[in-house]
Parts: structure tokens; C-alpha cells; sequence
């Protein structure tokens, strides 16, 4: 954890020209990383995104095995009851996967706290940078591509938070490995530890809203 301390970002217009910097609001950035928090909330964000769909048969459901390969006894070779059995080949798995839930719940405050500890430490790095309101006519990943290396992200996975839901900013970032767009209140600790650096579009950040993270 860190003392609370005042964070600024510097602010870009839309066209990706540099103007001053503004102070974050107090009520997100605090300064505060709890990382423990933060450890807890990816690691239930990831086993949640697990199917939990692998599996194995049994010697109960592999197909054959009815009949017994040889007599019980006089063979001079090991009784056998099955060609399914797990030593033989074809034959069943013992203790395998079976489908199973990997889901894990954590409480609401402690994915806020996580979250919001994810946005102090990239903000403390210097990593988070504020927008002017992107307001575009047609997507056009030039135009995303210009604005990201105007940043200085251009080698860098940079993390777009809009004010609430932007169809054409999503297209304009679609096709690029190094950037992902989605509204501010979807933003979850994953997401912002995944980036290096997170653009935020400043007017989301006057409502502050609550996050949806999974």
C-alpha cells in the first residue's frame, strides 16, 4: 500500500495534441495499491473464464468390454474380466477430468477496491492518460493508430475506456492486437493490469460510474 497522494495525467485532444495535465479525481485515485486485492480479483477473473469442460471416460462408458477375453482359469495368464479395463489398451481412464465449475466469487467491495487499486498503479507509473471526447463520424483505424502513437504508445497495449458504449471507436481498435476498447464501467482489474497504458476519455471520468467487473 502507498499514502494517499494527488495523481495527474496529461490530457490529449482527440486529434492526439498534448495540452496540460489535470488532476485525477480523489474518489478512483487515491494513491492507495492494494496488491493483494488485485491478485485476488485476476485470479477469479481468469478460473471464471475457464469452461470446465474437459473429460475422460470410465470403463463404464468406453464401447466393447462386454465379454470376458478368456476363461477364468487354465489359460496359465492373469484373469481378465474386461477389454476395457484401465491396463488395457483402449480401455477406460481412472481418475480423469471430469466437467467441473471453476467459478469464484468475490465480494462486490473487493472487486471496487481491486479496481480501484489498478487504476493507482498505473496512474502512480505515469501510465494513465485522459482524452478529449471522441466523438467520430465513421471508425478508422488510421485515425486510432495516429491517436495511440501520438501518445507514445505506438509498441505498447494500450487500454481505451470510453464514456459509456462507442461502436466506432470499437471498430477503429478492433483489428489491432495492442489495443482494446470498452466503456469505463466495464473496465475490470484484469483488463487494466493487462495494459501498459490506459487511456481514459475524460468525460467518464466526471461520473466516476460503478463497475459491472465480473
Amino acid at each position: 500500500m502507498a499514502e494517499n497522494q494527488t495523481l495527474e495525467a496529461p490530457v490529449y485532444s482527440a486529434k492526439g495534441k498534448k495540452g496540460a495535465s489535470r488532476s485525477l479525481p480523489e474518489a478512483t485515485f487515491d494513491g492507495v495499491v492494494n496488491v493483494p486485492v488485485m491478485h485476488q480479483a485476476v485470479k477469479a477473473f481468469l478460473a471464471n473464464r475457464r469452461q470446465g469442460t474437459a473429460a475422460t471416460k470410465t470403463r463404464g462408458k468406453v464401447t466393447g468390454g462386454n465379454q470376458k477375453p478368456w476363461k477364468q482359469k487354465g489359460t496359465g495368464r492373469a484373469r481378465q474380466g474386461s477389454t476395457r479395463a484401465p491396463n488395457w489398451p483402449g480401455g477406460g481412464t481412472v481418475f480423469g477430468p471430469i466437467p467441473r465449475s471453476y467459478n469464484q466469487v468475490v465480494p462486490r467491495q473487493v472487486k471496487q477496491l481491486a479496481r480501484k487499486s489498478a487504476f493507482n498503479a498505473r496512474a502512480r507509473e505515469g501510465a494513465v492518460v485522459i482524452v478529449d471526447s471522441l466523438d467520430w463520424s465513421a471508425p478508422k483505424t488510421k485515425d486510432m493508430l495516429a491517436l495511440i502513437a501520438s501518445i507514445g504508445a505506438a509498441d505498447k497495449k494500450v487500454l481505451l475506456l470510453t464514456d459509456g458504449v462507442k461502436h466506432n471507436i470499437y471498430l477503429s481498435a478492433r483489428n489491432l492486437a495492442h489495443a482494446h476498447v470498452m466503456p469505463y464501467s466495464d473496465a475490470s482489474t484484469y483488463h487494466i493490469l493487462w495494459s501498459d497504458v490506459v487511456v481514459i476519455e475524460s468525460s467518464a471520468l466526471t461520473d466516476t460510474p460503478t463497475s459491472s467487473e465480473e
